[in-house]
């Protein structure tokens, strides 16, 4: 189950991401979602257009997924909000955890990162048409193909970016896997115009946060700009998979990929043996 407020001011968008973001965790574990049902709050004296136009988004994307929207619940709320809750299949046996990873593979990215910084900077009318309009596409993508594509190969253990940023749920899955990563600054794939805004100071509180957090598990290079810091704790919704897979797997991973229609895989960094949970940041 996932909800949360409107992270853009276009209903429809708004809609389309929510339910983007809903069906990620079932596809980090190499899923298939079914069904779902609306979580719905809405203020009462909102014209109900809005939530018609947030619902069709929704409907949209689950449609585009193969998810069938079987009912769910509104209430009253002085914020709105939507969400699914989902429900989806994967074999016994088969289900890729957030705790797999090996030491020797290789940390591949699915999605540029950069969303929250690009989404608070609209609200303060401190971006353009444009580049709001890539971030809403990235949120608005779904993770099936890459879901599909890493099951094909077999990985050792996979994670979705949203809230605690890049840094964040990669902590999460070092820990969770008794080992620790390296990431490489220059590989990470970043929305254009993201790094920009950042360079302005403008970033959600959250990423704030999540960058304090990490202070104990995170080691950065000595060169690295401290805007990057900010980036790559950057509080992301509906981000993509980070997968650690095999090295020998890389490839045909990415040609996988490339058949499902992913095209923005990045290799970011690796899993190391040492301290689990800790990651090193290099330039």
């Amino acid at each position: 189950m996932d909800f949360f407020p409107p992270v853009v001011d276009d209903p429809y968008a708004f809609g389309a991401i929510a339910v983007a973001n809903a069906l990620s965790d079932v596809y980090a574990m190499g899923g298939t979602p079914l069904l779902a049902l609306n979580i719905v709050g809405f203020p009462v004296e909102l014209p109900k257009d809005i939530l018609v136009q947030i619902l069709r988004g929704g409907y949209d994307k689950a449609a585009e997924a193969g998810v069938l929207i079987v009912g769910g619940h509104t209430v009253d709320d002085k914020e709105p909000k939507y969400g699914l809750a989902v429900t989806g299949i994967v074999r016994p046996g088969e289900q890729v955890t957030n705790a797999g990873a090996r030491p020797g593979d290789v940390l591949v990215l699915s999605k540029p990162i950069g969303t929250g910084i690009i989404t608070t900077a609209a609200k303060n009318n401190a971006t353009d048409d444009v580049t709001l309009a890539r971030a809403i596409a990235v949120m608005s993508a779904l993770n099936a193909g890459a879901a599909s594509a890493m099951t094909h190969i077999g990985v050792h253990a996979c994670t979705d970016i949203t809230g605690f940023g890049l840094l964040g749920h990669l902590r999460g899955m070092m820990a969770g896997s008794g080992v620790s990563a390296r990431i490489m600054w220059g590989r990470v794939p970043l929305i254009e115009g993201a790094w920009d805004l950042a360079e302005q100071g403008i970033a959600p509180g959250g990423t704030h946060r999540n960058l304090a957090s990490l202070a104990p598990w995170v080691t950065w290079d000595t060169e690295l700009p401290e805007k990057a810091k900010i980036v790559l704790s950057d509080a992301q919704t509906s981000g993509g998979l980070l997968i650690a897979v095999p090295r020998d797997k890389l490839e045909s991973l990415q040609i996988q990929m490339a058949a499902h229609g992913v095209s923005n895989t990045s290799v970011v960094g690796e899993v190391l043996a040492g301290n689990p949970g800790t990651i090193h940041v290099l330039m």
